[in-house]
């Protein structure tokens, strides 16, 4: 019944009397192409519409049911078509992507026309059936150039660039002459295949045939000569053209914009505007992808606001160009604002906010996007694929992954080599190998790209064998490895600390010839760092061309790691000296070493140069800021720091416990953990390290052993080595030692020599002989020139009174030429570092030192103080005064 209706609504429209009232009918109701016949009849005196006016007017919406409903009129009319009537019909169908209709029109067509043949055989050559359109263009009786020129376009459109030239060679024998529309689709195919030898060729033919001087043909002559990478001779052409139009000018901008010449895209913008030609949809899309790639937003803006002036606004080509600036800028708000503002969406609309959301590290807001793509039935591509795996990528979403990956198979993409490599990342950032693995090698074809994906997702989760095996495995393949492959390689050295493998691999870095690259460079200092070798790093970042904040990073990093922080002062300062402007790494390091030196006047200067540059809301930075104060013994800043934090993660809880920790302030360390469970921040395991600790120094047996427990059951923590260690320090200290003992024992992992040096100091605050001679022969196994094993047994000897053992251990020292290392400190005083041995009077105001030591030390003594004698040698009657002599020397 509804058919009906709309049909007898349609055919009332048509023939309706100039007196018929038309206004009483509501817009909405009318069929598409009558709402347009309706608004012109009221305006234009309610003239007539022919069948053929009709038919074009369906073909231009693509109105199909309305185009239906005017043939079904005509044939039940009587009205006999003219083959012009028959061919406009014919085109709606084409249009309206009804081959089958169109055929049946064609097949009963009494007389055709060359306008007749060539639209059949084109509809079939559009939708890529090009075995019947090639059965049709055969059967065309007298083929003209448009014929050539459909069958030509046919097989380019296809991608089968070889054809469509052998088929202009045809042409020619032919002899049909060629005009611009020939030379513009064969250069047009000498673009796609990026072939600049044949692209002259064809340049020289059309300069011969004297259409060089033609716009059309020379504003593909442009296009050509920018997608074959000569931008030089493309824009020497286009200033030598007698004639340009906006096509010429959208062809030269976005050649530029192809090869890289961002600003130069821009500048032809503005001299094109300055010549008042008018700007098209491709030159809009030009100008604002280099705003993106010079991540120019301000201009983007601007641009944005000329293209609604210029009635652009609605328009989807450039709404998503516009879009897809805004979030390759950054303005995620801003671009999905003006998406929501579009009046349609297309998919190109749609991947450009989920590929922003996802390039911004967005991940549940791209997969969001992506949902939304699906439940409108536009479909999806192999971007939105890709954009809906890296999402997945982002967020760790492994199930979300999973998921996507069957959609992908289901569809024609499941074997396209971008779609591909995606679900290679994907796998790898949510830690499943094994999958990454059987899809790398189910692939069909596999690039750089997907070797790249497979190794740094090995590397990333700390597979440093396997990845470096991969790397093996590739060059063997003969795939030549690039900038990203090697990057990924060298951190797979740096994490083993595989120095010689890192050594062969910078020398093949300098036989391909990216020795001086910069981001494999600083790659290369980073490794050499990493692996202790800061001499060979720090000569290598002298010599590269272009010194990169991750080398000087690399470099400032690898002297704290290695324990020269005073170096890596220094080339903070070089750093400073030649301009480059630190960034959060930088700053979070160079605090590091100021906590490691406990120089707290630096400290503060560089925590300065944070609030000048507005970092200090960085979470990274304000964990660091509260570690460097609690290490230089200021708690009261370090509080203040956390407190100002305006984001708190694990690391930031941690250092404020940890800090209240080392300063002996348990209950404050212990309150501070209370406040990060009830913050709902999950602690980690150094975060128990530290709490732990607290319990063995306040006595908090029962806590103690309860927070261990609580690891596992409550946080799906496993103990570490250092955690037992916490735990034999808990029990040692509240007198439990054979329990400590049987904790080493029963741990499911071999003890080391900090653990046995644990209990060993235990036992001789309860002078327990038996398990300290235990653990002492213990940790001699592992190293048998550890001197503090033997002082420590020694003291618990002499304090049990078995001077025997004594002597003997002393002997044994002496023979083995052992000898306690000497004790070091450092104080700062005015920015100057002051730093003293045991012993030492090299300092040129020492005579002033000892004699103030020895003011403290006749204090110490009145103010009842004992010396700590753990770590020195005792003998009867003497060890006190020894003990005096060693401590005004220090």
């Amino acid at each position: 019944m509804a058919p009906l209706i709309s049909h007898l609504c349609f055919t009332r429209l048509l023939f309706l009397s100039p007196k018929s009232p038309l206004k009483t009918l509501p817009i909405h109701a009318l069929p598409i192409c009558t709402i347009a016949a309706v608004t012109e009849a009221q305006t234009s005196l309610y003239r007539r519409k022919t069948f053929s006016h009709i038919f074009q007017e369906c073909s231009d919406r693509r109105a199909l049911n309305p185009g239906k409903q005017a043939h079904a009129r005509m044939i039940v009319s009587g009205f006999e078509p003219t083959i012009f009537v028959t061919n406009c019909l014919m085109q709606m169908y084409i249009k309206s992507s009804s081959l089958d209709y169109a055929h049946k029109v064609f097949d009963r067509m009494p007389q055709r026309d060359t306008v007749s043949w060539n639209a059949m055989f084109f509809g079939y050559a559009g939708c890529g059936n090009m075995t019947i359109a090639q059965s049709i263009f055969e059967l065309i009786p007298e083929k003209d150039v448009v014929s050539w020129n459909s069958l030509i376009s046919g097989y380019l459109q296809n991608g089968d660039y070889r054809v469509s030239i052998g088929i202009f060679l045809q042409m020619g024998r032919a002899g049909i002459g060629s005009d611009r529309t020939t030379f513009a689709v064969l250069l047009k195919a000498c673009s796609a295949s990026e072939n600049y030898d044949l692209g002259i060729q064809i340049h020289g033919f059309a300069v011969c045939m004297g259409f060089d001087q033609d716009v059309v043909t020379g504003s593909a002559i442009v296009d050509m000569y920018a997608k074959c990478k000569k931008l030089g001779e493309s824009l020497r052409f286009f200033r030598e053209m007698t004639e340009r139009n906006w096509v010429s000018w959208s062809a030269v901008i976005a050649g530029c914009v192809q090869n890289e010449e961002l600003v130069g895209g821009l500048g032809l913008f503005k001299e094109m505007q300055k010549e008042g030609v008018g700007v098209s949809q491709s030159t809009y899309a030009s100008v604002f992808r280099s705003c993106a790639g010079l991540s120019a937003v301000r201009l983007g803006s601007q641009l944005h606001a000329h293209s609604l002036k210029a009635d652009f606004g609605s328009d989807i080509i450039v709404g998503t160009a516009t879009v897809d600036m805004y979030a390759k800028c950054d303005r995620l708000p801003d671009a999905r604002k003006l998406f929501k503002s579009l009046p349609i969406h297309n998919l190109q609309s749609y991947n450009a906010i989920i590929v922003g959301y996802a390039r911004s590290y967005q991940g549940f807001e791209a997969f969001q996007m992506f949902q939304v793509l699906l439940k409108s039935g536009i479909g999806f591509d192999e971007i939105s694929l890709s954009g809906a795996f890296s999402a997945c990528a982002v967020m760790k979403g492994h199930l979300e992954g999973i998921q996507v990956h069957g959609l992908a198979i289901k569809s024609t993409f499941k074997s396209n080599v971008c779609v591909a490599n995606a679900i290679l990342d994907m796998y790898g950032k949510c830690g499943a190998l094994m999958e990454a693995h059987c899809v790398f090698d189910e692939m069909e074809r596999t690039d750089a790209v997907s070797w790249n994906a497979i190794i740094a997702a090995y590397e990333q989760n700390g597979n440093e064998e396997e990845t470096l095996s991969l790397f093996v495995w590739m060059l063997r393949s003969r795939m030549e490895p690039d900038d990203f492959t090697y990057g990924s390689v060298l951190k797979a050295c740096a994490g083993r600390q595989a120095l010689n493998c890192g050594m062969e691999v910078h020398g093949r870095v300098i036989k391909s010839g990216m020795g001086f690259d910069w981001f494999v460079g600083s790659a290369i200092v980073d490794m050499y760092c990493k692996c202790s070798n800061v001499g060979e790093a720090e000569k290598l970042h002298d010599k590269m061309e272009e010194q990169t904040m991750v080398s000087w990073n690399a470099m400032i990093s690898g002297f704290s790691s290695n324990e020269q922080s005073e170096e890596a002062q220094k080339f903070f300062s070089r750093m400073l000296e030649m301009g480059v402007k630190p960034d959060s790494f930088t700053y979070a390091t160079v605090l590091d070493t100021c906590a490691n030196l406990a120089t707290v006047g630096l400290g503060k200067q560089i925590h300065a140069q944070i609030i000048k540059h507005e970092l200090q809301s960085d979470v990274f930075i304000s964990s660091t800021l509260v570690d460097m104060y609690s290490k230089c013994g200021n708690m009261q800043d370090s509080r203040l720091m956390f407190e100002k934090a305006p984001k708190r993660d694990f690391v930031t809880w941690n250092a404020l416990i940890c800090g209240y920790a080392q300063h002996g302030l348990g209950e404050e360390a212990l309150k501070v953990f209370d406040g990060m469970q009830l913050e709902g921040v999950k602690p980690n395991h150094a975060t128990f390290v530290s709490v732990l600790r607290v319990c063995a120094h306040m006595g908090l047996v029962e806590k103690g052993l309860r927070y261990f427990r609580a690891m596992s059951s409550d946080y799906g923590l496993d103990p570490q080595l250092e955690h037992y260690s916490c735990i034999v320090d808990v029990l040692g200290r509240s007198g439990q030692v054979s329990d400590a003992l049987k904790l080493i024992q029963e741990m499911p992992f071999q003890a080391d020599d900090v653990i046995w040096r644990t209990l060993l100091s235990v036992c001789k605050m309860h002078g327990n002989v038996e398990i300290a001679e235990q653990a002492a022969n213990s940790i001699l196994q592992m190293d048998p020139q550890d001197s503090t094993a033997y002082i420590l047994l020694s003291n618990i000897y002499a304090n049990a009174g078995m001077w025997d053992e004594v002597s003997k251990l002393r002997k044994m020292m002496r023979c083995s030429g052992l000898k306690k290392e000497p004790g070091c400190s450092w104080v700062e005083v005015k920015s100057e570092l002051h730093m003293f041995l045991v012993g030492d009077k090299a300092h040129p105001r020492c005579e002033e030192i000892y004699e103030n030591l020895d003011l403290l030390i006749i204090d110490m003594k009145w103010a009842g103080y004992v010396p700590d004698s753990d770590f020195v040698l005792k003998d009867e009657g003497t060890e006190f005064e020894e003990l005096e002599e060693l401590m005004s020397c220090n």
